[in-house]
């Protein structure tokens, strides 16, 4: 038996390949009853992906375009896309090791069933084992190749992120070490954000101007990037009021741009709120939080960053047993932050980590896909209305045989099957607005849109 949410989405993808760039109205319902009744032969799609690839009309290798800003807004080709994506940040790990390469394949493949279109992933490998960067400006980036081109097959967008605020896979810590090294007086892992020497190796990450080994296609010009990262999560504890880092945003992004000024641009941040804005550091998670250095609306005001991020951990920022209060900070940490992009930054706002971890006291897997539709119909509360919520990315998606790399947060979508069901249901809604006809009628006049009873009222899977 075909389940419902199946047909659901089925007589709509169906009615909106029949609908013209005219107005919703009555006729449009009369519409609906033609459309159901094609619905039985429109039925055998073998994944997600189909029903999204049909809302948009297919999209052959000519018509990869890029990601683009459109106001508060991320278009392609001058059609509105709003992002249901994921993380899975070891890809480029798996990438350099042809044995469990075969795994970069699996994500991809199992992420394009549930139709997610958007996948952060690492850029940096500072000194570590399978390095990209094994010292300053010495690479080895035939694995980030493999990533990308494998991404372009499956039609998934990279995030790529260009080093840690963490010691993992070396981020800041091994540029100190590096400097160190070369003789350079350090004293903290936070002169990364200032010492020249340091800003200076950080410049030399020479992917941007990479071409691929696969693809022959140089990175700065792929459309499967879907944009540059500065960095995951940074944070300068050394100065709490947030100049230091405040400098080195503004002077990276500006460099960035200048050698890619194509792509998107980002930051990185967790979206805890600064002394800038004392007024919105009721939303932060904990006290500790405005005394890390970052400063939301402030960092995103700076030249040359195209969107703001947004990370969600109420388990790791209020307490670790998950409740209600988890989804209710979930909610309220999300408004708050679309509220600013649209109305201090004029810019998309995409929630780029989010999840929770199976370590959790009282975790279920009923809550976890509680937070996701949370996440989710918050995304949609303002997708519906045009405004600021870009869309989200879940941490972190995996295949099977995955298991040395879960931290806990690892969704296994063969494993899971009402989370899949709420995330292809979620990257179908999305297909809806991100198609033409979605975009004029929904926002194109006043009048009631029959849509609505689908995007808004079948949230029971």
């Amino acid at each position: 038996m075909v389940p419902q949410n199946i047909i659901l989405v089925t007589i709509f993808m169906i009615f909106i390949n029949h609908c013209s760039s005219t107005f919703f109205d009555a006729s449009g319902i009369e519409q609906m009853e033609t459309v159901a009744e094609e619905a039985e032969d429109h039925l055998a799609y073998p994944s997600p992906n189909d029903w999204v690839e049909e809302v948009n009309g297919g999209m052959e290798d000519d018509e990869w375009h890029l990601v683009q800003k459109k106001g508060n807004q991320f278009v392609v080709n001058d059609q509105p896309f709003y992002v249901n994506g994921f993380n899975t940040y070891w890809l480029m790990v798996f990438a350099a090791d042809q044995s469990t390469r075969g795994k970069v394949t699996d994500v991809f493949k199992q992420a394009s069933s549930v139709g997610l279109t958007v996948c952060r992933t690492w850029a940096f490998n500072d000194g570590q084992w399978q390095a990209l960067q094994k010292s300053p400006s010495v690479y080895d980036e035939e694995a980030l190749d493999f990533v990308i081109s494998e991404a372009r097959k499956y039609k998934i967008r990279l995030i790529l992120s260009l080093t840690n605020n963490w010691d993992a896979y070396g981020g800041k810590a091994q540029y100190v070490k590096w400097g160190k090294a070369a003789g350079v007086n350090l004293t903290s892992d936070d002169d990364f954000f200032s010492n020249p020497t340091l800003k200076s190796y950080y410049k030399a990450h020479t992917v941007l101007n990479r071409v691929n080994t696969l693809t022959n296609i140089t990175y700065k010009d792929d459309p499967t990037i879907f944009s540059w990262e500065l960095m995951n999560e940074p944070r300068c504890t050394s100065d709490p009021s947030g100049n230091k880092l405040q400098d080195w945003i503004q002077e990276m992004a500006v460099y960035v741009k200048s050698v890619d000024p194509k792509h998107l641009v980002e930051i990185g941040l967790e979206g805890f709120y600064g002394p800038s804005a004392p007024d919105r550091v009721q939303f932060n998670p904990n006290p500790y939080a405005q005394e890390v250095g970052t400063d939301f609306i402030r960092n995103h005001q700076v030249f040359g960053v195209d969107f703001a991020s947004v990370h969600i951990y109420a388990d790791s920022w209020i307490s670790s047993s998950i409740s209600d209060v988890h989804l209710q900070f979930t909610k309220s940490w999300m408004e708050a932050h679309i509220e600013d992009a649209e109305k201090y930054l004029g810019m998309p706002v995409l929630f780029s980590e989010f999840g929770v971890s199976s370590k959790d006291p009282n975790y279920n897997s009923s809550f976890r896909d509680t937070l996701l539709s949370t996440v989710y119909n918050t995304i949609l509360n303002s997708s519906k209305k045009g405004g600021s919520g870009g869309g989200s990315l879940l941490w972190q998606l995996f295949p099977e045989g995955t298991d040395s790399m879960d931290d806990g947060y690892a969704v296994v979508l063969s494993k899971s099957p009402s989370t899949s069901s709420i995330i292809a249901l979620h990257s179908t809604r999305l297909a809806l607005f991100n198609s033409q006809c979605s975009w004029k009628c929904r926002w194109g006049c006043k009048k009631k849109n029959p849509l609505d009873a689908f995007l808004l009222h079948h949230d029971d899977l």
